[in-house]
């Protein structure tokens, strides 16, 4: 069962396990819609995606008209969502903003920074806070401006911070990414309310950080 916070006639708030596909692949059709849709009788539109190594908050329209009032949020910035993450290393300031322009190579499933605009290139921006510091590594609060493929993977790794567990950015061995989406907020607008759900992350990766974890206000 996927666990949800909040339903109503056109949103589902709900929390990804880690392991789950956002949306169907060619070859795995399991996914977060088709549990949805299984779970809750309807049919279920995606609005954002997390990798499968992901978990934590989603939202989900129920019809098509909400789909696109929140679709267009994201392209606006309105739907605001934040992480958390434990990289390795630490930020030279406690607080700041990373902004690059980033290449996604479908062939190789990996993004990439550059250093110039071209043909599939975009800009990538988010803002990040250091909440706690232990055994060389590092825990931040990450507030996406964009959302891009890998974003947060790929802009912490370009410094020479990679996140724990990702091997394709060059992270260290860790038992899970990681990587978690703790909250979502939109502010409502034509016909969908507003809402703010959080969820703070569980497993063995984030075991060093539990006490400030359970102490975390978002």
């Amino acid at each position: 069962m996927v666990p949800i916070f909040a339903e109503n006639h056109s949103v589902i708030l709900c929390e990804k396990p880690v392991g789950v596909l956002s949306q169907p692949s060619p070859v795995q059709q399991e996914s977060m819609l088709s549990l949805l849709e299984a779970q809750c009788g309807c049919a279920v539109y995606p609005i954002h995606r997390l990798d499968r190594e992901v978990g934590g908050v989603m939202v989900f329209a129920k019809t098509q008209a909400a789909a696109a009032v929140l679709s267009a949020a994201v392209q606006q910035r309105t739907l605001e969502k934040e992480y958390l993450a434990v990289v390795r290393g630490r930020p030279a300031d406690p607080s700041g903003t990373f902004t690059d322009l980033l290449f996604k190579d479908s062939g190789r499933g990996k993004t990439f920074v550059v250093t110039r605009m071209r043909k599939g290139v975009k800009e990538a921006s988010l803002s990040y806070e250091v909440l706690a510091e232990r055994d060389g590594c590092t825990l931040v609060l990450v507030r996406l401006r964009t959302g891009r493929t890998h974003q947060i993977r790929v802009q912490f790794s370009s410094r020479g911070m990679p996140l724990l567990g990702d091997r394709k950015y060059g992270g260290p061995a860790a038992p899970g990414l990681a990587l978690w989406s703790c909250k979502l907020a939109f502010p409502g607008g034509k016909g969908v309310a507003s809402f703010a759900v959080s969820s703070l992350p569980r497993g063995e990766v984030w075991e060093g950080f539990q006490q400030i974890l359970s102490g975390l206000t978002l």
